[in-house]
């Protein structure tokens, strides 16, 4: 099993962040995330919007970074721990600024980018940026395959509905070959025939835990299925947290430092396929207690880990 982390006040959700967390900026970050990348941690994860309509800021809150500048902020400060978004909205942009900005942090980084993406599910964002809501599909699916074009030929070529060029140059490539490695956030069937189709790895928001085997199936069943294997990371907070981010009361999402419990649950996880899992912090009140939790982790837990 590989760990991850979620960046410390990288958002500001009613049902996970603590209250310690607001008091956390750059510099405590950059402590947690070269500790994380010491100790072994796999990756750090965040996630992203760029604007949240009064009405959602009760639950979803408003404080969210953008996702590839404070992932080079975190490449910065690391020498090994991958950078992953949790997830990138990737219709909210246009494919070529995708395409530039993520093989510019795979570059710099030495080859530690993971694009995770999803279509999101705030109507009102899409609005205020002038993306049409219901065409989130079709765009991400026409803009994956410009963003490859972009990263993989000399001579980038793209003629569809929504993104056309040619006889244009693009770089630096990303270090990371074929490509940066492309993961998918949700769980609705269109979303696992992308992963199919072109993902290196799915992160389940909402889908029971018991059903990933055979949603993996499904995947595998795909005639657009690649043949390669597909990571599996999940979030044991995400089963406290529903639609909206809606609160939930379930016991499994709330951390723990009881050892053999915590490593129940990352053998049931593995049991279903798991292969990277993110725990659920304990509730502290300070942000050194934090960083004692992940010394915590990696002396109690990754050596007895499956």
């Amino acid at each position: 099993m590989k760990f991850c982390i979620s960046l410390p006040h990288g958002t500001e959700v009613q049902a996970l962040t603590q209250e310690w967390e607001k008091g956390v900026g750059g510099a405590e970050i950059a402590r947690a995330v070269r500790l994380a990348d010491e100790l072994g941690f796999q990756s750090v994860m965040l996630g992203e919007h760029f604007v949240i309509p009064a009405g959602h800021v009760g639950l979803s809150g408003d404080h969210y970074l953008q996702a590839t500048t404070a992932l080079g902020f975190v490449a910065g400060c690391t020498q090994r721990i991958k950078l992953a978004t949790s997830v990138t909205i990737l219709p909210l942009q246009h494919p070529i600024v995708h395409a530039k900005m993520w093989a510019t942090l795979d570059w710099l980084s030495g080859g530690r980018a993971i694009m995770s993406v999803g279509v999101g599910w705030l109507e009102e964002e899409y609005d205020l940026l002038g993306v049409p809501f219901r065409q989130r599909g079709a765009l991400c699916d026409e803009y994956l395959a410009a963003i490859h074009e972009l990263w993989t030929s000399d001579s980038p070529t793209f003629d569809g509905k929504y993104v056309k060029f040619k006889d244009v140059g693009q770089r630096p490539k990303p270090v990371q070959k074929p490509r940066i490695p492309i993961w998918f956030g949700g769980e609705a069937d269109p979303v696992l025939k992308r992963v199919a189709k072109w993902g290196d790895g799915w992160s389940p928001f909402t889908t029971p835990p018991e059903k990933f085997p055979e949603r993996l199936d499904f995947i595998r069943s795909q005639p657009d299925y690649h043949g390669r294997p597909i990571a599996l990371q999940f979030a044991l907070s995400r089963l406290g947290l529903g639609d909206g981010h809606v609160k939930l009361n379930n016991p499994k999402s709330v951390g723990s430092q009881d050892a053999q419990y915590v490593l129940d649950q990352i053998g049931w996880l593995a049991g279903l396929g798991v292969t990277e899992v993110r725990l659920a912090v304990p509730p502290f009140t300070a942000f050194e207690a934090y960083l004692d939790w992940l010394r915590w982790t990696a002396e109690e837990i990754f050596p007895k880990a499956p």
